[in-house]
């Protein structure tokens, strides 16, 4: 089904045409600058790969905030060193990828501009060692992501995508902030490496559960694990360089990074093998047996991406050294295959017109580049020997059988999910190069050196660091399964380990895939008939819970703004009692006697302000109610005066001048309208509840012991540090600068909506005027 105008995506929908002319400006040296700086830092970084492998850490502090001990903290270890080969080493590869690909199109400046924006930012989230710093290059990533997933902005289904993209990992990245400000305040520190220093404290203390929760919210939503995986295969509406790099490689593991990361302080628990455990094979089976319904080939990858990292989520909570080793492996296989196939699939959109894998065959003789790229990609995907992707499949089953949860059922859904990896390998790279009469919509060739670059040294490395086994267990896997561990590891990776258990899955798994591959028009076809006969997706789901929102949301406006100012009124103060009775009855305690030992002054301005109100509420002629709110500001700037608030005195009795003044002119302009009769018991009802909570509120804030922390800060840091003597100014001006600039912004935004408005009215009664003919 292909809707563009509903925000469905359409199978196979062509990316990077030309919306027009080149822009000037733009030089293709320009364009190619980011592959060259990224290739630079991939450079840069290897040189730290030997004493990584040694066990070295690496430290950048900057100061940023040092009041509030908040820095720019940066650490390398193996963890963040892997992280940061993968962004910057794919990311050079595919900035080259994307300015070939889109070269002569307008748009090439903006997408690599992009794309350079969110590699900063997702190096920055993999190094940072300070929570602010993390949480600032976590939100990024999201900006980034936001932007690349809605490139095609002109496209309904693009749009719908992006939205969909920022609202459930924006979601999760707040819970993660509160999981970060919880986790700091117990520690005491904000720096990750001082909190993961703490281990097991962590998990034993009384906010392991809502840190634990909102920590797995936040990587839950970034890494698409179920229940929030639909999200991924929708953000496919992005460009093919945008999804190999964010949605395979980098960006969507940034939830398994930050689970990675936070193993040694928020791991070791029940709660956490078996969350990561359930959660990670479900995600894992879900988008195996969903890239089987599809056609589209960037789809299939995309839900191929889902079971990697529910693959990589259940091994993080294995609890076990070759459960973290397995997941430390996989990252980089996973990486590799996947980003080649993505650029691969991209090649055969560009060239051969269409990625439906049904209208595609026979191609390996026009694009043989790109035909053993894919090859090479799907030998690594499929696990066969010597490539990496065998050395990961053979520690993957070594690491489900020595899961704390359920060795059997972690190893059979690992069974399974890789049987059908195997199935999507071959009709990637098979079907559309072999075995069959050539078909394409177009003429196919293979594309240009800058796009076949790319995949072909993606999936070459792939049988490199599979040939050389030994050097990438030392320098890869072991500094990656330390830093998930917390502890050093020493696992000696090698090709072949005899024949085991392992093995023999291995072996059983091709048999299994192969046939998958040989049914996968019945499996397709069942699986459309059950999507078709009422099963709901979570994409629908999502769908119709935001369309619920959208509903209440309606429906509570509709009640509360109906545009009747009492209305309005009454249910905020109506909020406000609730409120306030709330904390009342939340805190507790003994409540302090009130004194009632007085001046007789005192008294008497409350006797003023008591016959004030009453005579607002009883008189009925608007020009006393005027001046009977007058009094009672007047009485309330009395008594800032006998209490020594000169200043704030002067300030309400200007205010209580200027309303007086305003409600005398607007109100005795408007037209009389009915009088409702009768005494209205909800509203003083309201009004009581309102009344009574300030008071008891304030008795109860006067009667307990004053805390001059605050007080003494601003003493001592008015003038050394604000340079000014008048501690109430500075506070406004200084320590509240923001809050009281978005105060004066409330203001300037009314007056001008105000300005527009009276002008608005004035042309259309001078409009109806000018209209109205002679007479009438």
């Amino acid at each position: 089904m292909t809707q563009t105008d509903t925000g469905t995506m359409p199978a196979a929908a062509k990316e990077g045409e030309t919306a027009g002319s080149p822009q000037p400006g733009i030089g293709r040296a320009l364009l190619f600058a980011p592959s060259l700086v990224a290739a630079l830092a991939f450079v840069w970084f290897l040189t730290f790969l030997p004493a990584i492998g040694r066990g070295e850490v690496f430290t950048l502090v900057y100061p940023w905030i040092p009041a509030l001990g908040i820095e720019f903290a940066f650490l390398l270890d193996g963890l963040g060193l892997i992280f940061a080969l993968l962004v910057t080493g794919i990311g050079a590869l595919i900035f080259l990828y994307a300015a070939g690909y889109f070269l002569g199109d307008p748009r090439a400046g903006r997408i690599i501009t992009l794309l350079f924006l969110f590699a900063i930012a997702m190096l920055g989230l993999v190094l940072a060692d300070d929570v602010v710093t993390l949480f600032l290059f976590w939100e990024g990533t999201t900006v980034t992501s936001f932007l690349l997933v809605g490139f095609d902005y002109q496209k309904a289904y693009a749009r719908r995508a992006a939205l969909q993209a920022l609202l459930v990992t924006g979601m999760g990245g707040l819970a993660l902030l509160g999981g970060l400000i919880l986790l700091g305040d117990f520690a005491g520190s904000y720096r990750l490496s001082e909190m993961i220093a703490m281990g097991p404290a962590v998990s034993e203390a009384a906010i392991y559960g809502p840190v634990l929760a909102l920590f797995l919210l936040g990587a839950f939503t970034k890494s698409a694990q179920f229940p929030f995986h639909f999200w991924l295969p929708g953000a496919m509406a992005a460009p093919t360089p945008v999804s190999a790099y964010l949605h395979s490689a980098t960006m969507v593991k940034a939830g398994v990074y930050l689970l990675m990361r936070m193993n040694p302080a928020l791991g070791g628990t029940e709660v956490w093998f078996w969350v990561l455990t359930i959660f990670g094979a479900t995600t894992m089976l879900i988008g195996s047996i969903w890239a089987l319904r599809q056609t589209d080939l960037k789809q299939m990858l995309a839900h191929t991406t889902v079971m990697g990292l529910g693959t990589l989520v259940m091994f993080i909570g294995g609890g076990t050294e070759k459960a973290a080793i397995g997941a430390a492996l996989f990252l980089v296989v996973h990486a590799l295959y996947k980003a080649a196939l993505f650029l691969m699939v991209g090649c055969l959109d560009k060239k051969a017109g269409t990625r439906e894998v049904d209208d595609l065959a026979g191609l390996g003789r026009a694009m043989p580049i790109t035909a053993w790229a894919a090859a090479l990609a799907a030998f690594s995907m499929a696990g066969m020997i010597p490539f990496v992707g065998f050395l990961g499949k053979e520690v993957m089953y070594e690491a489900s059988f020595s899961v704390i949860t359920e060795p059997v059922l972690v190893a059979g859904a690992a069974y399974v999910a890789n049987a059908m990896m195997v199935a999507v390998a071959l009709i990637v790279a098979v079907g559309p190069f072999h075995f069959s009469a050539p078909r394409s919509p177009k003429p196919a060739m293979d594309p240009s050196w800058t796009l076949w670059l790319g995949p072909v040294l993606l999936a070459g490395l792939g049988l490199v660091l599979g040939v050389i086994a030994p050097l990438t267990g030392d320098a890869v896997v072991n500094p990656v399964a330390a830093s998930i561990l917390g502890r050093p590891v020493d696992y000696h990776l090698k090709l072949w380990h005899g024949v085991n258990a392992a093995l023999i899955m291995s072996i059983l798994t091709f048999v299994l895939g192969f046939l998958f591959w040989r049914t996968a028009r019945p499996i397709r076809a069942g699986l459309a008939g059950a999507q078709a006969s009422g099963l709901i997706s979570a994409d629908e789901l999502y769908d119709r819970v935001l369309e619920g929102v959208r509903a209440t949301a309606k429906a509570v406006t509709g009640r509360l703004q109906n545009g009747v100012l009492t209305s309005y009124m009454r249910a905020t103060f109506a909020a406000l009692a609730i409120v306030l009775w709330g904390a009342i009855a939340l805190s507790g305690g003994p409540r302090p006697t009130p004194s009632f030992d007085l001046p007789l002054i005192s008294y008497a301005t409350m006797a003023i302000m008591l016959i004030a109100t009453a005579a607002v509420i009883i008189t009925r002629s608007r020009l006393a109610a005027i001046a009977s709110l007058g009094a009672i500001g007047t009485s309330i700037s009395i008594i800032f005066v006998l209490y020594g608030a000169i200043d704030v005195a002067l300030t309400q009795l200007m205010i209580e001048i200027l309303v007086v003044v305003f409600l005398a002119i607007a109100l005795l302009r408007l037209p009389r309208t009915p009088e409702r009769k009768g005494f209205r018991v909800g509203d003083a009802g309201i009004a009581a509840a309102v009344g009574l909570g300030v008071t008891v509120v304030l008795i109860s804030v006067l009667g307990t012991p004053l805390d001059l922390t605050l007080t003494e800060f601003f003493e001592e840091n008015s003038a050394p540090v604000a340079f000014g003597r008048n501690v109430v100014n500075v506070i406004l001006v200084d320590f509240r600068a923001l809050d009281t600039l978005g105060e004066i912004a409330v203001i300037v935004i009314a007056a001008i909506g105000a300005v527009a408005a009276l002008k608005a009215g004035r042309q259309a009664a001078a409009k109806t005027t000018t209209t109205m003919e002679p007479g009438e």
